[in-house]
Order: structure tokens, then C-alpha cells, then sequence
């Protein structure tokens, strides 16, 4: 996945009629690898959009109105040939980031050393300190592609328990932070309009529910849970038609059926002691993989997020500080406020750590930086002010119209991080993490520059390829 990905989305969200890509993989005696959030798409992010910013400075244009220019639109196709969905509001963020307020400018002068590039820890006084902006956007596939069977299930029960209704939501989905369990407890209240609702722990005593990743858990399991829910909601009303004879508009109301407005029986007395269950596995559309000229409706759902982000730099030491981040991400629907803006600020994080931190070092292949110790995770001090314009351009085959939320906010973030570095600097800056010998323009060896086709490193590739066939 990780490949497929840095392959489809090599181009970015922009219009380019004409590409050839390739994509290797390399087996290397280095510790094994694994998906991180935004796999594959955080790379050719990172790309596609220094590439953008350097296209602009050569054309002497703004880099947002260059964006804006080659933006994709709907009824487009992307290079691998899938059709570009609506809506695919690649403009509407782009235009929304850039009307964000700016911070604004403070003096240097009588600051306190925390709000100084390299914070207390380090010798700047602010002498050689400039500013920098730069922008980024970019988009990633939601859920497992290329012709993956994708699902998940959901047990929803309800009975009466001390004397009222209760709601129990059973799946194996993992919550890691993401708001899981929460988002499931309201899907319950909003289709059964049941007060009490329980998420029981996940196990395998109920149908696999897929992993954690790939921003899929609210689709997938949030469609098996609302769809179990209208299977009981539908038994519900089958009874309440048969018993009292009613063919109103039903609907249900806390503890209450209604039928037009009026209250015909409590939930206590129409369930009984026997109970509702239900069990749903749900499948999302079918995807297809990619045939051998690579062209094939591989995804299911694309998630769009831009960025803007204000830097300090002191580019005589190479320190930073991230001043502000500023987003604007279309999320379809919002579920859950709160749990929204902690997706978001989380993978900011993350994409500052990327950009500025975080590396796995390895020598022979060993890991030389192999704890929390050495290896470096931004905390609460190097995160920025952060500001959020939320779209919702809802998805007509998405449960509730909603998209995904998690991976986003890191894929253009790096990349807006370190074109405000560029922009501060100077500096070409090729590599994430910046270090800080690259900004202060100290580096001694500028990173190598990748084969070309035709050439002996590119002809190597290919004899990796074929030594490992055999």
C-alpha cells in the first residue's frame, strides 16, 4: 500500500495530462518498516509540492496562484486513471488557508528566550532571526485499495435493563485515541434515540473490524454500526405496525415510538424481555488494482487538506520555531467537534515532526537512536497556535456523508513547514528533517540526487529487481 500510494499520488491534487511514474521497492538487511500515518502519500507530498514551490519561484508567480492554476477538478482524471470525485475542493481550501489572519509581526526585542527559535535550551538572542510562509495541500485515499475486500461488523443489541432501554454496540475496531468509541455511542443515540448506550471492549467475539489505519474506521465501522442500528430500528417499527395498526410516519424518541408526532408506546413495553439483536457486516464499494499500465478506479474515497505555516528562523544558528499553523480540510461531515480538532492538531504534530525532528538513524543496519532518548518527538512546547477552517462537502456514499479525518493534517503540513523554512532561508532544503546545519547553509554533503533514468544508479534498480526474482 504504501508504494501504491506514493505512485497514485506522485502528482498531487493538480491537473497533469501527460506522466509516467515508477515505483520500486528495495529489500535492504535493515529493520522492517512500517505503515505510518499517511503512508506513501506523505512522501510524494512532500515531493510534489517542493516541486511546486520551486516551478513557482522559476515562473516568478505566487505559489498559491500556481496551485490554484493546475488544481484538479471534479469529472477529471487523476494520472492512474480513476475519475476525480465530487467534490474534490482542491480551490475552495486553498483559497480558504490563504484568508486565514495572519499572526502578527512581533518585535525581538525584550522577548521572553521561550518564544525565541530554540526556546530556553539554546544561545539565540534573536539577531539573525527572519520570518517565513509557505504553503501546501495535498490529499489522500480513505480506506484499503486496490481491490481489498474492505470491511467491518457490528453487534447492536437492545434490551431493557433496570427497568429502561439500553443500547450495547459490540466490534473488534480498535480505539487508539481517535474517538472510536465515542463516535459509535452517538451513532446508536442517533438512530435508536436511545439515552443509555454501552460500547463493549473490542474482541473476536464479533467479526473482524479491519485494523486502525488508513483513516477507514469511521466509514467502515461507522456504516456497520448505523446499518445494524436500522435493522433494529426497522424490526422496531415492523412491530409497532402489526400491534397497533399504525401506518403514520413512525420515529423514535428517547424511551418513545411516535407515530406522526404522537407517542404510541414506550420502548419498555414494546421490546419486552426478549430484546433486539443485530449483526451486520458492512462492505464498501467495490475498488479494483491497478492493470499493467497502472490506470484502474483504485480508490475509494480522497480527503483534501491544505496548510499555511509561519516560521522564525535563526539562520545564523539553524534554530526554528514554528509560529502558527493554519488548515482548512474538507471532513464531509463533523461527528464529533471535539475529537475533530484533536484528529487535526495531532497529525500537525506529527507533520512538525517530521519536518523538524523526528529520523530513525541507521549504521550497518542498526538502529543508533533506538529510544525516546535520542529519538525526538515534538512535545507541547514545539507545537504552534493552530488554526482550523472546516469544510463539509458531504459524500453521497459515505455514512453520513462523513470522510476521513486522521492522516490528512500530516501529509501537507511537513511540506508547508518546510517551505516556510525555504522561504525564511533561502536555503533549497531537499531533505526532511531539516537540520539545522542545512539551514544555516553549513551542511557538508547536500543530499545525493536520486538516479535518472538511463543512468547507472537507475540501471542498478533493476538489477536489484532481478537478483531478488532469483
Amino acid at each position: 500500500p504504501v508504494c501504491l500510494n506514493a505512485a497514485t499520488f506522485a502528482c498531487g491534487p493538480y491537473d497533469v495530462p501527460n506522466a509516467e511514474i515508477e515505483s520500486h521497492m528495495l529489500y535492504t538487511n535493515n529493520p522492517p518498516c512500517g505503515a505510518m500515518r499517511g503512508f506513501g502519500a506523505v512522501q510524494a507530498c512532500f515531493a510534489h509540492e517542493s516541486q511546486m514551490d520551486k516551478l513557482a519561484a522559476e515562473l516568478g508567480i505566487d505559489p498559491v496562484d500556481l496551485r490554484l492554476k493546475n488544481a484538479i477538478e471534479p469529472g477529471m482524471r487523476f494520472p492512474f486513471g480513476q475519475e476525480v470525485p465530487h467534490p474534490a475542493p482542491v480551490r475552495e481550501i486553498l483559497e480558504k488557508v490563504k484568508s486565514i489572519p495572519m499572526p502578527e509581526e512581533r518585535d525581538l526585542e525584550g522577548r521572553d528566550l521561550r518564544e525565541l527559535p530554540g526556546g530556553v535550551s539554546n544561545v539565540t538572542h534573536g539577531e539573525d532571526v527572519k520570518h517565513g510562509v509557505g504553503y501546501a495541500v495535498g490529499f489522500k485515499n480513505i480506506g484499503f485499495s486496490a481491490g481489498f475486500d474492505d470491511y467491518s461488523t457490528a453487534r447492536v443489541t437492545l434490551s431493557i435493563e433496570d427497568g429502561g432501554p439500553l443500547v450495547r454496540v459490540h466490534t473488534a475496531a480498535a480505539e487508539v485515541g481517535q474517538g472510536l468509541v465515542t463516535l459509535q455511542a452517538q451513532i446508536a443515540r442517533t438512530e435508536l434515540g436511545v439515552g443509555r448506550v454501552a460500547v463493549e471492549p473490542a474482541d473476536t467475539q464479533v467479526g473482524s473490524a479491519g485494523s486502525t489505519s488508513a483513516s477507514r474506521q469511521s466509514y467502515v465501522t461507522g456504516a456497520a454500526v448505523k446499518g445494524a442500528c436500522e435493522a433494529i430500528r426497522d424490526r422496531l417499527f415492523e412491530r409497532v405496525r402489526e400491534e397497533f395498526g399504525e401506518g403514520g410516519d413512525l420515529s423514535l424518541d428517547g424511551d418513545e415510538v411516535l407515530s406522526d408526532g404522537r407517542v404510541i408506546v414506550s420502548l419498555v413495553d414494546l421490546v419486552g424481555e426478549d430484546g433486539f439483536e443485530e449483526t451486520l457486516e458492512y462492505h464498501h464499494k467495490e475498488t479494483h488494482p491497478l492493470d499493467e499500465r497502472g490506470q484502474g478506479d483504485a480508490h475509494l474515497q480522497f480527503a483534501f487538506a491544505a496548510h499555511r505555516a509561519v516560521v522564525e528562523v535563526d539562520t545564523e544558528l539553524g534554530l526554528v520555531r514554528v509560529e502558527e499553523i493554519a488548515t482548512a480540510q474538507d471532513v464531509g461531515k463533523i461527528m464529533n467537534p471535539q475529537a475533530l480538532e484533536g484528529q487535526i492538531e495531532g497529525g500537525i504534530a506529527q507533520g512538525l515532526g517530521l519536518a523538524l525532528l523526528e529520523e530513525i538513524q541507521i549504521k550497518d543496519g542498526k538502529v543508533l537512536n533506538a529510544s525516546f532518548t535520542d529519538y525526538l518527538l515534538p512535545t507541547i512546547l514545539d507545537m504552534p497556535s493552530v488554526k482550523m477552517e472546516i469544510l463539509e462537502l458531504s459524500d453521497p456514499e459515505a455514512p453520513y456523508g462523513l470522510k476521513g479525518v486522521g492522516e490528512p493534517p500530516t501529509i501537507s503540513s511537513t511540506p508547508a513547514i518546510v517551505a516556510a523554512l525555504r522561504d525564511a532561508t533561502g536555503q533549497p532544503l531537499t531533505r526532511i528533517p531539516v537540520r539545522p546545519e542545512q539551514i544555516a547553509g553549513i551542511a557538508k554533503d547536500p543530499p545525493a540526487e536520486p538516479p535518472q533514468p538511463g543512468s547507472a544508479g537507475y540501471a542498478e534498480i533493476g538489477r536489484l529487481d532481478e537478483r531478488r526474482e532469483h
